[in-house]
């Protein structure tokens, strides 16, 4: 056992044991961006995806990509993938119950929405397209702007050679082919500065949402994403001219070009490594380093070129649930025909909007049970073919039409839910959720996922644990997203007494642990909104 069996352990436990340091109180006016700032850097505006055809949200939704497509990226594709996924898209002014609404209509303080949720809404994960000699662009590495919907030029020269090379010679064929990959790299300060020690467990959050949002977006495309996990993180942190403790690549996530027959992907790297030019301007005038976050780094740091064989993650694997039992039938999952782009620029958090005058039906629930057991964050955190899923999502029901009240697990084999502890949950739920934004009995349901997540760590080390927070994060995401196609309302949280959900679920010695809460339900109709596209 390492260090990150202690993190995942102190996680688990920080509803009833704090982590340090106990008491931390975040300095807000002199918070990070919540985004890069490169001065000087040169500036060039991609397509806003207006002339992309959108295409059908079922098929991403349910884990199966649309069949056909045009077989690669081109830099339409691209540019839409990005902008409907990670740019700002709308601003978020309506009356809600978060602690940050008496702030929000003033500029500076403005909520700027994106496809893809973020833990706290700090978004810590910064894009970088490394670009190679079969695209539209002169090569180099570019750094994308969410608020301009924008790539920022930070090196000019084909760099593709090296990151491939960073990514091992046992790399999936697919990456060592490619010459154009997308570097996901994390700020560490951009999230600790709110969450210290907690911080690096909402990070792997986010990577987690943004990957599931372009494998979405991808599958409805008939496209493919599926990121790698091991490689020289080092290598690829002073590519990006970015220190260690600081800011790391998290993921690297292989683009296959439209037109591009592989010729491109056989680059030399004679000379020593080059590093962009641009760095980044940090805002706040003091930037704190906490010791979890650094052993937390150092420990997924460990072993992040020992590559494990694939599907090794299959042995942490959710296990079947036993035969017998209280079953509930639900109907098939199945989502309406409505558009990719439309589920991601209508997601949102609905805090406390929820009203039980309205309940989930059984389908609904369907769905988006159905969607979080197909959620998988792809590539090396896959588990094999037709290998079972790293989650398992337990349902706290209070108002589903049919369904008593109680706690189920679903079993995404047979579509059925499975009665763990009958009668009314809404009290156990509101007493062990530490915020006042969502009044949890209102909500139709509440998921809870549950990853083994000290199973993942044995089987493929302390950088396991950016696969399993991060897979809990695309279930968060996955949850959004059905949500949205469905028109119901949808939150996540990570405030609340894990380990009260594992006594309640009877979890103890499963290695189950419950890493989100996700509410979802009708919202009360007609509810106050800012419409900023007519401002």
């Amino acid at each position: 056992m390492g260090y990150a069996h202690e993190y995942a352990d102190a996680v688990l436990h920080r509803g009833r044991v704090p982590m340090e340091p106990a008491g931390f109180v975040p300095d807000w006016p002199d918070a990070p961006r919540k985004g890069r700032f490169f001065p000087g850097a040169e500036t060039y505006a991609l397509p806003d995806g207006a002339g992309t055809a959108d295409a059908p949200a079922a098929p991403g939704l349910l884990g199966a990509p649309r069949p056909g497509g045009t077989g690669g990226f081109t830099l339409p594709l691209l540019a839409a993938m990005l902008r409907d996924t990670y740019a700002l898209t709308g601003r978020r002014l309506g009356v809600q119950a978060n602690s940050d609404l008496p702030g929000l209509p003033l500029y500076p303080h403005a909520n700027w929405s994106r496809g893809t949720a973020g833990g706290g809404g700090l978004y810590p994960v910064a894009v970088h397209w490394a670009s190679g000699a079969s695209g539209p662009l002169v090569p180099g590495v570019h750094h994308y702007d969410p608020a301009r919907h924008a790539v920022q030029r930070l090196l000019t020269g084909d760099v593709t050679a090296r990151v491939r090379e960073a990514l091992g010679p046992d790399a999936p064929a697919e990456a060592r082919r490619a010459d154009h990959y997308l570097l996901l790299s994390v700020k560490y300060w951009q999230t600790a500065f709110k969450y210290n020690s907690f911080g690096f467990h909402v990070v792997c959050t986010d990577v987690g949402t943004l990957l599931r949002s372009w494998r979405f977006w991808a599958a409805g495309h008939g496209l493919r994403v599926d990121p790698v996990f091991w490689f020289d993180e080092p290598r690829l942190d002073r590519l990006l001219g970015t220190r260690d403790e600081e800011e790391s690549v998290f993921a690297v996530v292989p683009l296959r070009w439209a037109g591009a027959d592989g010729a491109a992907a056989r680059g030399t790297t004679a000379g020593p490594d080059p590093a962009v030019r641009h760095r980044d301007l940090e805002r706040s005038r003091t930037v704190l380093s906490f010791p979890a976050v650094r052993a937390m780094r150092a420990a997924t740091l460990a072993g992040a070129t020992e590559r494990p064989a694939p599907g090794t993650p299959a042995a942490a694997a959710v296990r079947p649930l036993p035969a017998g039992g209280t079953r509930v039938a639900l109907p098939a999952p199945a989502f309406p025909e409505v558009p990719v782009r439309r589920v991601l620029r209508d997601r949102r958090s609905s805090f406390g909007r929820f009203d039980a005058a309205r309940r989930v039906t059984p389908a609904e629930l369907s769905a988006v049970l159905a969607a979080c057991a197909a959620t998988s964050l792809g590539g090396e955190a896959g588990t094999g073919p037709g290998g079972a899923g790293l989650v398992r999502t337990y349902a706290f029901v209070n108002h589903v039409e049919g369904i008593g009240p109680g706690a189920y697990a679903y079993d995404a084999g047979t579509g059925e839910l499975v009665l763990v502890v009958p009668g009314a949950q809404d009290d156990f739920l509101q007493e062990n959720y530490f915020l006042a934004n969502y009044n949890l009995e209102q909500a139709g349901a509440v998921l809870v996922p549950t990853v083994r997540t000290t199973g993942v760590l044995d089987a493929v080390g302390g950088r396991g644990y950016r696969i399993a927070v991060g897979t809990a994060g695309a279930v968060a995401q996955s949850c959004y997203l059905a949500a949205s196609a469905l028109s119901l309302g949808a939150g996540v949280a990570l405030g609340f007494d894990n380990v009260s959900f594992v006594e309640r679920l009877g979890l103890s010695g499963t290695g189950e642990a419950p890493l989100l809460i996700m509410p979802i339900g009708h919202e009360r109709p007609a509810p106050a909104d800012f419409r900023h596209e007519i401002a």
